[in-house]
């Protein structure tokens, strides 16, 4: 029975650490840090570097034209920004609607090899010292790239990651509600890992990094952004995140839909531990493999199968020696998977009780995770992915 007490409360302690303990930790740290040493601000005014926003656009033909646009009216200074949108296999003409602006280089071929082989692509075409990537189905608000650009000032920020937006209403389903409440916190866990030292890991919503720290990765990767953001830290330097500049977009339109975008990325994750298996020694990257395994390798390896273990446990540990304490944990838990049920019910029938999408949501996330790992084991997950639908409104609302 030690042995399984043992075991229930470590996985209890890693569980709660990953989710809820890093957050408390990394702000404790930043506090510490800056008690020790104030940061000296970023300059509002200095020289601009020349920058090329890069789009990767396949068969986007219902959100290109509010894109482009969006693209061509963010405040930058003129002369010192080029836009770039590759189409690579994209049917539906997405590259002729592009193809008209003559402020945007459109660069296509009838192939489709991935988002992946596209963005390499698009790099031998590049020779400003600063490149933005964002997707075409997101919107930046307008000074995103003097808010970015500002970060560049200091030679030790290799990148910059912005920050994603998920536009969410009081109709939306768990799948959208859920999936902006994860956004928020993640944004915030982004933010103090910026302060700290580095963000872990860029999403490709809006990230930017130093043309010359551009490393080729293989065709085949899922998560292209995640692992060529890190592939800057390991290099050195730093990804910094700056909140002020976001890229919205809305919810995926069903739970299937943000099953399918999930799972992808799920794979994708555990793709990237084996590529990124350098991170894991803690003494090589002492500050950068403490927050990469803190904040991203126990949410997606360990926590997802200590779950059923910490409820088997739990349960056994009530039946054969109860305690008040062993019991109070097992009736949290009864609550919380009797709560992200009732919570996914509710959603079916369009009953919205927001407290509730928390739980339905974490479940959910876990049990992409499950999926990915079959993906990935198998093979079977091709960066050719079939894209989430979106809910059907204006990015610009």
């Amino acid at each position: 029975m030690f042995l399984l007490q043992s075991l229930f409360f470590t996985g209890l302690f890693i569980v709660w650490y990953s989710y809820i303990g890093y957050g408390m930790l990394i702000w404790i740290l930043v506090r510490i840090k800056k008690m020790l040493k104030q940061k000296p601000p970023l300059p509002d005014q200095f020289d601009y570097p020349h920058l090329t926003l890069v789009v990767a656009a396949f068969n986007e033909k219902e959100v290109i034209r509010e894109k482009i646009e969006n693209s061509i009216y963010l405040d930058y200074p003129p002369e010192k920004l080029d836009i770039l949108f590759i189409t690579d296999g994209s049917t539906d003409g997405t590259n002729e609607i592009a193809s008209q602006h003559s402020k945007i280089r459109v660069l296509h071929q009838p192939d489709r090899k991935g988002k992946v082989a596209a963005i390499h692509r698009a790099m031998t075409h590049i020779s400003t010292p600063i490149v933005v990537f964002s997707d075409a189905n997101t919107l930046m608000n307008k000074d995103s790239l003097k808010k970015i650009a500002r970060h560049y000032s200091d030679p030790n920020t290799g990148g910059v990651a912005g920050e994603k937006k998920i536009m969410t209403s009081n109709l939306e389903k768990a799948a959208g509600a859920g999936e902006g409440i994860y956004w928020k916190y993640e944004s915030f866990l982004k933010k103090l890992d910026s302060e700290f030292y580095t963000v872990v890991g860029a999403a490709g919503e809006l990230f930017s990094i130093r043309t010359q720290l551009y490393e080729y990765v293989s065709d085949h990767i899922l998560l292209d952004d995640f692992i060529i953001s890190l592939k800057v830290c390991q290099k050195g330097y730093r990804v910094a995140y700056e909140p002020g500049a976001y890229a919205m977009e809305p919810p995926s339109g069903s739970i299937e839909d943000e099953k399918k975008r999930k799972v992808r990325i799920s794979a994708g994750g555990f793709q990237s531990i084996v590529i990124l298996k350098d991170l894991l020694n803690i003494f090589r990257y002492p500050t950068l493999s403490f927050q990469y395994i803190s904040h991203r390798v126990l949410r997606w390896a360990v926590c997802p199968f200590l779950l059923p273990i910490l409820l088997i446990t739990n349960i056994i540990i009530v039946i054969y020696q109860p305690t008040p304490v062993t019991i109070a944990l097992l009736t949290l838990q009864i609550i919380f998977y009797a709560a992200a049920i009732t919570g996914w019910l509710l959603a079916e029938i369009k009953i919205k009780i927001k407290l509730l999408y928390i739980p339905y949501y974490f479940l959910f996330q876990n049990y992409t995770l499950y999926l990915g790992l079959v993906r990935f084991i198998k093979g079977n997950q091709s960066v050719l992915w079939e894209k989430a639908t979106r809910k059907a409104q204006s990015l610009s609302k």
